[in-house]
């Protein structure tokens, strides 16, 4: 072995992540508010996303037209500059600005998101600490919402921003 090879086996890192089956909590959307379901995800009475495990997210808070998720940054977020992937970054503002869609809907409606505009305004690095993304809206209407999000290190500096349009519409009848 070269001492190339023998030092990228010693830096070698290892990560194991377990979920719930995502159709348990896909079954449950529409049939209660949009609000009401995130609420059970953050009581724990509804499992949360895949999505948030990959990404190793810590927790969700909720209330109607805000919604924020927070992460502490890893290694394995990182891309080959050694800072954190701009995909994870917008997966957090995407997250944040679509559950705040999604806490405004009552039973029987649906979102999809439209786009997303991000802005990377720092680089994000494990120094940054515990990420808070939180989301709001700008405006809901009948077809359309538009949302924003907002990304923070834990000293409370900006470090990304988003903005969301989604698509409402009529779930089918269960």
């Amino acid at each position: 072995m070269t001492q190339q090879e023998l030092q990228t086996a010693q830096d070698t890192r290892s990560r194991t992540f377990t979920w719930s089956d995502p159709a348990a909590t896909a079954a449950q959307v529409g049939r209660s508010s949009g609000l009401e379901m995130l609420q059970a995800m953050r009581d724990g009475l509804l499992p949360a996303p895949p999505i948030l495990h990959l990404v190793g997210g810590a927790a969700i808070e909720v209330e109607e037209g805000k919604v924020s998720v927070l992460m502490p940054v890893a290694e394995f977020h990182y891309n080959p500059l050694g800072t954190v992937h701009g995909g994870v970054i917008a997966t957090l503002l995407d997250t944040a600005a679509g559950c705040t869609v999604h806490s405004t809907l009552p039973a029987g409606v649906g979102y999809t998101s439209l786009d997303l505009m991000t802005r990377f305004v720092r680089p994000v690095t494990i120094a940054s600490g515990l990420l808070r993304c939180e989301g709001g809206i700008i405006s809901r209407g009948r077809r359309t919402a538009v949302a924003e999000a907002h990304l923070y290190d834990d000293r409370g500096k900006l470090l990304a921003h988003a903005t969301s349009n989604c698509l409402l519409f009529d779930l089918p009848q269960a």
